[in-house]
């Protein structure tokens, strides 16, 4: 079926009118601030509140950033000492008669489990000191903010 002239026009007419309908809408929502999230917060008439609540939020972040870290690096190190027993067993058995070999391994399990010890304790160390830089960081942004 061919359209006619004055059915061609009324079409492309609507489709002016419905663009020019859709931006006009799209204006409007931007300048009432209709896409914006948080309107309560921008109607906050203390705006350190706003602040204060995200630095807790991200001190409690630091926090379980800080016990998960350290859960990490304990349950490495456990496994760490864990590989090192069971090399040294497998030496022991295949070494019958307590030779050089079997010495060796027990020496070799102790300074690796030992330094298992010291990595972990020194990695935690650096947890700390980054988690308690991260509150430093938001109690300084709190504080100048006024609260």
């Amino acid at each position: 079926m061919k359209l006619n002239y004055f059915v061609k026009q009324f079409l492309t007419v609507g489709r002016w009118m419905a663009t020019a309908l859709f931006c006009v809408a799209a204006v409007v929502c931007v300048w009432q601030g209709g896409f914006s999230p948080n309107i309560s917060a921008m109607a906050s008439p203390t705006p350190y509140l706003i602040a204060a609540d995200l630095g807790d939020q991200v001190k409690g972040a630091a926090d379980d950033v800080r016990s998960g870290s350290k859960d990490l690096i304990r349950d490495t190190e456990s496994k760490v000492k864990k590989t090192a027993n069971k090399n040294a067993a497998k030496v022991d058995r295949a070494d019958d008669d307590g030779g050089a070999a079997e010495t060796k391994a027990k020496r070799d399990k102790a300074r690796i489990e030992k330094r298992a010890s010291e990595d972990a304790s020194r990695t935690e160390t650096a947890v700390d000191k980054s988690m308690n830089a991260v509150k430093g960081a938001v109690d300084n942004i709190k504080d100048a903010f006024g609260k």
